[in-house]
């Protein structure tokens, strides 16, 4: 069980999948991290020497910002936007589509179950 990031990453996969586990690193990413750590990214992460995980572990603690830090920062913006009043931090407040997706329809998954408006009693 190779540990990268604080998080263990899964041992039968191909390096460049295993790494994607990683949260703020995706496909791309990856396969950057196997070129510049020199390991061929079909390897499998339990055939991996430790002097291989070290290489990949320093070169995503000297180019990359991942896991906790990122999420912080992620959290940090929101919150900036939100405390500015602008459009996207209100949009964040009051938990509906940011990027101006349609929410006339849709848009359940961000706003939640769908709620009944009763109609007038006759």
């Amino acid at each position: 069980m190779a540990r990268i990031a604080g998080v263990n990453v899964p041992t039968n996969k191909r390096v460049d999948i295993a790494l994607t586990y990683i949260y703020g690193i995706g496909r791309t990413a990856a396969t950057e991290i196997c070129k510049n750590a020199k390991i061929k990214p079909e390897t499998r992460v339990f055939d991996l020497a430790d002097d291989e995980v070290i290489r990949i572990r320093e070169y995503i603690d000297a180019n990359f910002t991942v896991e906790g830090d990122l999420r912080r920062e992620v959290a940090v913006n929101i919150k900036t936007k939100m405390d500015l009043g602008s459009y996207q931090g209100l949009r964040h407040r009051r938990k509906l589509p940011v990027r101006g997706q349609r929410t006339h329809t849709n848009a359940r998954t961000r706003k939640g179950k769908a709620v009944a408006i009763a109609g007038k009693k006759k």
